[in-house]
């Protein structure tokens, strides 16, 4: 029977290993997690000995070089940054979930650091998880040593677990960071799904369109030269035929057009003016306006009230919340807010003013002012605005489906409309 040697930490943190005799590695982790362990290392043995007289590691956790000598080839640092990608919220998650699980199991953080650091698959993930085990067992806190690895944790992170810290309650906050992650990638997901059938149909239609001016018309236009005598075409024919012939010899000019028309684009949405203005006019456009807004209320609500849950003072919390909000209109409301608190009035009245929150919100909030359950109050905004962002996105889909099929239908009906008037005017002409 083959051999497994494990190794595994107890209740209290304490690494302990052994030898199992079982049928394959699933139910030696088996056997592991029934005597109250947490397994880090599990490797087959059969056959193999380690220094010492004991078994040691063989098969795919074992690295073996001619002669003995042990080897690994590995790519250049900086190749591996440069391959490695960034570190999607899905990661962040993930490892959010399972820190706290640990943490909340009575392990300690250096401890639950470094069974994640063997298990995470992910380069830059693991960097950073292996950085931050480092820092902590320098006698750096866990928030500090989060803060050296801003590409990989917010402020809004760093902050959160820094009040966990400061209040004995890490485990609670990690579990709740989860919840927060969990939650906010849904909400892309859901805002993504819906974005994916017009993007995909737009540019079905764009290929379609493309391929008919450019191969399908000119080859109609030959036709109809030789077949009407001099005779001019219908109006609707010409006018497609002319946007055939500007597409096929001038068609580089209106791509740099376009070109340097995204470009300006860009450079006016980094002016403070122009993504202040460009934000506006997101928050009013007639069908994606109002799902914008509801996803950044929703945001907004959850993240306020997820620090303040976590002990994070209010003006703190409210500085992160506007560094945090990719709006730049609701970043300035909540600036507005941050300055009217700071000399001490209530949140309500500058939210009002801003005529950014809708009246429910101002209400929901103002009570929990009042009644001194204000983060309560703000997950319960934020579950609702949850729920009707979801709702939204459902109609959205609907409502967008129908449209895009009736413009694809229109652009190329009209193209084989302005095709077949010629033919009628033919055939017309040699019945007479």
């Amino acid at each position: 029977m083959p051999k497994f040697h494990y190794k595994a930490m107890d209740s209290k943190g304490r690494e302990v290993e052994g030898v199992l005799d079982v049928e394959n590695e699933s139910r030696a982790i088996a056997t592991i997690k029934e005597k109250g362990l947490f397994p880090t290392q599990v490797a087959d043995i059969s056959g193999k000995r380690a220094p010492g007289g004991r078994p040691g590691p063989a098969g795919k956790n074992a690295k073996a070089g001619s002669g003995g000598l042990q080897t690994e080839l590995r790519m250049p640092k900086f190749l591996e940054r440069l391959f490695e990608g960034r570190v999607k919220s899905k990661h962040l998650t993930l490892f959010t979930r399972q820190l706290a699980t640990l943490v909340d199991a009575g392990l300690p953080l250096l401890r639950g650091l470094h069974v994640l650091q063997r298990q995470e698959q992910h380069p830059a993930m693991r960097r950073a998880v292996t950085g931050m085990a480092e820092s902590v067992e320098s006698g750096s806190t866990f928030a500090e040593s989060m803060a050296q690895h801003p590409r990989v944790f917010s402020l809004f992170f760093v902050n959160m677990v820094k009040a966990g810290e400061t209040s004995g309650a890490l485990h609670t906050v990690l579990s709740r960071m989860a919840e927060f992650l969990e939650k906010s990638e849904r909400i892309k997901n859901k805002v993504r799904g819906a974005m994916v059938y017009p993007i995909v149909v737009g540019c079905v239609a764009v290929l379609i369109v493309s391929v008919l001016m450019v191969v399908v018309v000119p080859k109609f236009d030959e036709i109809f030269k030789d077949l009407l005598n001099g005779e001019p075409m219908p109006p609707l024919t010409r006018a497609v035929v002319g946007f055939s012939k500007m597409m096929m010899h001038e068609g580089w000019i209106a791509l740099l057009v376009v070109g340097a028309a995204i470009f300006l684009w860009k450079l006016f949405a980094k002016t403070a003016g122009g993504k202040v203005w460009l934000d506006r006019v997101k928050l009013r456009m007639p069908v994606f306006g109002s799902l914008i807004r509801r996803t950044a209320i929703a945001n907004f609500s959850r993240t306020l009230g997820t620090l303040l849950t976590g002990g994070v003072p209010i003006l703190q919390a409210l500085n992160i919340v506007r560094d945090v909000t990719t709006n730049a209109v609701l970043a300035k409301s909540i600036n507005q807010i941050h300055d009217s608190v700071k000399e001490g009035e209530t949140i309500v009245t500058p939210m009002e003013a801003s005529h950014v929150f809708p009246g429910m919100v101002v209400s929901m909030i103002q009570v929990g002012e009042e009644t001194g359950a204000l983060p309560e109050m703000l997950m319960k905004i934020a579950a609702t605005y949850d729920d009707e962002v979801d709702a939204a996105v459902e109609a959205m889909t609907s409502l967008i489906e129908p449209i895009m099929i009736i413009l694809l239908a229109g652009v190329v009906g009209t193209i084989v409309i302005a095709m077949f008037l010629p033919m009628i005017k033919i055939i017309t002409s040699l019945s007479g």
